[in-house]
């Protein structure tokens, strides 16, 4: 060993040990990694405007590209599945109907997609240096919002434009269901992250998982057909477990807010207070799922 070489380790050995990362457990070790995370607060913007500027990168239309997606799909299910199969007839303004329920569940998947691959998509940075894992699942939350927010405002113009946009106190269910999704999201991503670095195939699982779940909403078709299809006799219960969904209380509180004001209670009488226990649930979600992504996040540089 050179002299160099023992005087770097000599000084390594005079250095007290500082462990990296949080400690405590159950809810201590939960508040501990907020604190931390919020110490990188700023990080989450960059994190945020990284992620928009990769999306855009060399392209001349930039942010118009956030629209073209769920403004192709709004024509294809409008035109197929509202005209041709005939859905128009049944649910007034359908256009505003379906773009409501797109926009909210696209905060969802968009979230929960990018979140699932985060941790793979940044091995590199997380193997050089050491900052609060959690804070790649949950930065994805930024770029979604983003989208929303565009897709928002023209929602709002469409609405006031065919009528279906009333001022009033149930506009507030648009934020109650941005909450909802958001805190349901974040408690997914971070679970998810974690397993896909050990399992890959789960970012696979997810994508064909968000199909599903989308028609499995009311969002090309109407609730009622759901509630006449199975309430009553043995089905009730799966009747209840489908319109107390997260997912589903979320879009039926965005079609409450933009489509058609009133809506709603036809079919969830006390929609708000359903979607404040989804939202209670959901952030008790969130504290379990930080303390199974700490659990597994002690082998990921080995693992990416």
């Amino acid at each position: 060993m050179t002299d160099i070489a023992r005087d770097r380790a000599a000084r390594l050995a005079a250095e007290p040990w500082i462990d990296a990362g949080v400690s405590g457990r159950g809810l201590q070790g939960f508040i501990t990694t907020i604190r931390e995370l919020w110490r990188y607060r700023e990080l989450f913007g960059r994190l945020t405007k990284r992620e928009l500027k990769a999306r855009y990168k060399d392209s001349r239309l930039g942010f118009v590209w956030s629209l073209v997606r769920p403004l192709t799909m709004l024509f294809v299910y409008a035109l197929v599945v509202g005209e041709f199969l005939g859905a128009a007839r049944t649910i007034d303004d359908f256009g505003i109907y379906i773009f409501a329920g797109l926009a909210i569940y696209t905060l969802f998947s968009e979230t929960v997609g990018a979140g699932t691959s985060s941790i793979v998509t940044n091995s590199g940075l997380i193997k050089k240096v050491y900052l609060p894992r959690e804070i790649f699942p949950l930065a994805t939350i930024g770029p979604a919002l983003f989208t929303l927010g565009i897709q928002l405002a023209i929602l709002i113009v469409a609405s006031a434009v065919v009528g279906s946009l009333e001022m009033g106190p149930h506009l507030l269910y648009a934020v109650l269901s941005i909450v909802l999704i958001v805190v349901l999201s974040a408690a997914l991503a971070l679970v998810l992250a974690a397993t896909n670095v050990y399992l890959r195939d789960v970012s696979y699982l997810v994508d064909v998982a968000l199909v599903l779940l989308m028609w499995g909403s009311p969002i090309l078709y109407s609730i009622a057909m759901v509630r006449d299809r199975l309430a009553g006799g043995a089905f009730e219960w799966l009747t209840q477990l489908y319109i107390n969904n997260p997912l589903t209380l979320a879009v039926l509180g965005f079609q409450e807010a933009f489509w058609q004001a009133g809506a709603s209670a036809d079919f969830v009488p006390h929609l708000w207070v359903n979607m404040l226990i989804a939202t209670g649930v959901s952030a008790v979600l969130v504290i379990v799922a930080q303390r199974v992504f700490a659990r597994l996040q002690g082998d990921f540089a080995q693992e990416l």
